[in-house]
């Protein structure tokens, strides 16, 4: 079977957990005989070799576009972020241009391309889509991997993008969806009929070893877009609860986001400043350094449609805090969970775990070993039997 893809970030260097996810599904469905055309922008900075080395099923059509996901400008929105100041817009002015272009583009790559289903990752490729669809009369299968409800926290909703999601999940055969929160999501606010919805879990790339650096003090990550969706501010209102408690605890925020002005402000503004480190975005090794480093990785998004990270962390062997709003919680059951916006539940869980070793040992053992219940390959069996119920 032959895939026309569009997606619009892979690794090795991608901002966040969807690159993370194209690049399992595909590698997966690969070694399964099937043959996918993912498209890109020329924008994306990936290596034609590292992309060779996947798989000789795999290959890469890339499309005249900047297209690239949030902060393309420094604009600001009021309506986003009622009452916080100093908060940039999540999307540029920019961004809907190229997605436009992206989509006609499509057009181009569909004409002289062979492929027999049509396969795509989040709102801004949805319009490539519909155009393939369009000129060859194939199916289309959308998967949704965050909603605009997800990335706004309900307040502020782009209507462009919202229109766009909905248009695409209408016109596809099937959508697929990250997780059943997901799924609820869609069928509530979309209106989608949950019979063409099929949930297919994210899963997580093993890997053996871990880099380990010895301290004193205990550490605990914060890894991800820094952006309402992912919930930072929460991480750090728990962080000062802790602190009152343990001066010693360490707290890291790795990534970029529109939020980062305002959360290194607020940092100082709690007087926690000397105990928490801003790492920039990291990639590579980077990450899994970081995870392998913290005593605990905590996820406190404010609504999260899987949430790879969790994963990634458990991999590296460290135990997890994951906000009850997250998909991930459905596939993962030795982990701490609180509400997101429960500061003080947040901070005694994680002094419970920085204060007890059994329990830390616990939830990274159990942990670790439940991972082996979940594999891309599994993810990939899941996308290939829809693939076959319209192909």
């Amino acid at each position: 079977m032959k895939v026309l893809m569009f997606g619009w970030e892979f690794p090795p260097h991608s901002s966040g957990g969807l690159g993370t996810a194209c690049y399992g599904l595909t590698k997966a469905m690969s070694r399964q005989g099937i043959e996918i055309t993912f498209v890109l922008p020329y924008d994306v900075d990936t290596e034609e070799e590292f992309l060779r080395l996947i798989s000789p099923n795999l290959k890469i059509k890339r499309i005249h576009s900047a297209l690239r996901p949030y902060l393309t400008s420094e604009s600001y929105s009021s309506a986003a972020r009622k009452g916080r100041k100093s908060m940039p817009a999540i999307y540029g002015a920019s961004l809907f241009e190229e997605v436009y272009r992206y989509g006609e583009e499509a057009r181009k790559i569909a004409e002289i391309e062979d492929f027999d289903i049509i396969h795509c990752h989040d709102w801004m490729t949805f319009k490539a889509g519909i155009n393939a669809k369009a000129v060859k009369g194939k199916p289309l299968v959308v998967q949704v991997h965050s909603t605009e409800f997800d990335r706004t926290g309900g307040h502020g909703v782009n209507q462009y993008v919202y229109d766009l999601e909905k248009e695409g999940m209408e016109k596809a055969d099937a959508v697929i969806a990250v997780s059943n929160y997901t799924k609820k999501m869609i069928v509530k606010h979309y209106g989608i009929n949950p019979g063409k919805i099929f949930v297919v879990h994210n899963a997580v790339e093993r890997r053996n070893g871990a880099f380990r650096i010895k301290s004193e003090d205990k550490i605990v990550l914060f890894l991800g877009r820094i952006t309402l969706q992912k919930g930072p501010e929460y991480f750090l209102y728990a962080a000062k609860k802790v602190l009152e408690k343990d001066p010693n605890v360490k707290f890291i925020v790795a990534g970029k986001g529109d939020m980062e002005r305002f959360i290194i402000s607020k940092a100082a503004e709690l007087g926690i400043g000397m105990n928490v480190l801003f790492a920039g975005f990291l990639k590579g090794d980077d990450i899994y350094r970081a995870y392998s480093m913290a005593d605990l990785y905590v996820m406190p998004s404010v609504s999260e449609p899987f949430g790879i990270t969790a994963l990634e962390a458990i991999n590296a062997g460290t135990p997890v805090l994951i906000s009850k709003q997250s998909g991930v919680s459905e596939v993962i059951k030795h982990c701490l969970v609180a509400d997101f916006w429960d500061i003080n539940d947040l901070a005694n869980k994680i002094l419970a775990v920085l204060k007890y070793g059994a329990l830390h040992r616990t939830l990274k053992e159990h942990g670790y070993m439940e991972l082996n219940k979940i594999s891309w390959d599994d993810s990939a069996r899941k996308c290939i039997d829809i693939y076959r119920r319209f192909a």
